[in-house]
């Protein structure tokens, strides 16, 4: 009978130990699937913050911008030698031709938008344009609103006058009592307020020399580059010529503020300037020696 007991005892004292030890690893269990599912949803939001960052870094990049919309748009007025139309219809000059091969490189297609040069950070503030690029004065309010590339081109702001009256205006005080028409918002204009100058606002630079031409403005302000395609021996003005210029100045393209567009395009310039594609195109077009330097 005291056998009998104690193999009972032993056998109830088994069962408890082994329900104890049930008891124990079940905790251990569930403690570890809750520790995987943690490291599995820590990863997962780490996966999601990584490719919510790299979706923030291309929404703030135009050059991804432009390269997922698939074209270079590129505002501009009808301005020789840098934007004009050739007997097609097609866009051509210095600018145009410089903007389409940086379309090229971004491997995009390029887009001339002609805008009004008054609302040129309008446009690029609402993306109805990509880039300014049309012989545009580094100015201050241009390089406070713009993201701007280095200077290209040299310039300056020349006074044009019919050809036989060239010989009374020598100087910026021969030509103050002159009436003057220069393009609204341009380099011009804004000569024209630095010197006191009486002049009317118009739409373009050309515009600007049509009103000397049909005698209704003395005068106008429009940039020597301009100048030295439009007016003069061998252009459609043969009897108008420039002659006092009131500024120096350099070209420069604007982008949006705080742009990435605009160190690419400096890289670009650097490279297009280097390989002698800069100077080839500049001297198609007259402009080789106002050329700057891509350091």
């Amino acid at each position: 009978m005291k056998k009998k007991i104690i193999a009972a005892l032993l056998t109830a004292s088994i069962v408890m130990s082994m329900t104890a030890c049930g008891e124990n690893s079940a905790p251990a269990e569930t403690a570890t699937a809750d520790s995987s599912e943690a490291q599995d949803s820590t990863e997962a939001g780490a996966e999601e913050s990584a490719e919510e960052s790299t979706d923030t870094a291309e929404a703030d990049s135009d050059v991804e911008y432009i390269k997922g919309k698939g074209s270079l748009i590129v505002g501009i007025t009808d301005f020789a030698p840098m934007d004009y139309k050739d007997d097609n219809g097609n866009w051509i000059g210095f600018d145009a031709d410089m903007a389409t091969k940086i379309a090229e490189s971004l491997g995009v297609a390029v887009e001339f938008v002609e805008i009004d040069w008054d609302n040129k950070i309008l446009e690029l503030d609402n993306k109805s344009i990509d880039v300014v690029w049309n012989g545009m004065t580094l100015t201050s309010e241009v390089t406070n609103a713009m993201e701007c590339t280095n200077a290209y081109l040299n310039n300056a702001q020349v006074v044009v006058v019919p050809s036989a009256d060239a010989d009374k205006y020598k100087s910026v005080e021969d030509v103050a009592s002159l009436s003057f028409a220069v393009e609204s918002g341009s380099a011009g204009e804004q000569a024209a307020v630095d010197n006191g100058f009486d002049y009317t606002s118009l739409t373009s630079q050309a515009d600007a020399v049509m009103e000397v031409e049909a005698g209704t403005s003395g005068a106008c302000i429009i940039d020597l580059l301009m100048a030295g395609a439009m007016v003069g021996e061998g252009t459609s003005y043969a009897d108008l010529t420039h002659t006092v210029e009131l500024t120096t100045e350099e070209y420069g393209i604007g982008c949006r503020k705080g742009s990435d567009l605009a160190a690419y395009i400096n890289d670009q310039l650097k490279t297009l300037y280097a390989d002698g594609t800069m100077q080839e195109i500049a001297k198609n077009y007259g402009v080789q020696d106002a050329l700057v330097e891509q350091k």
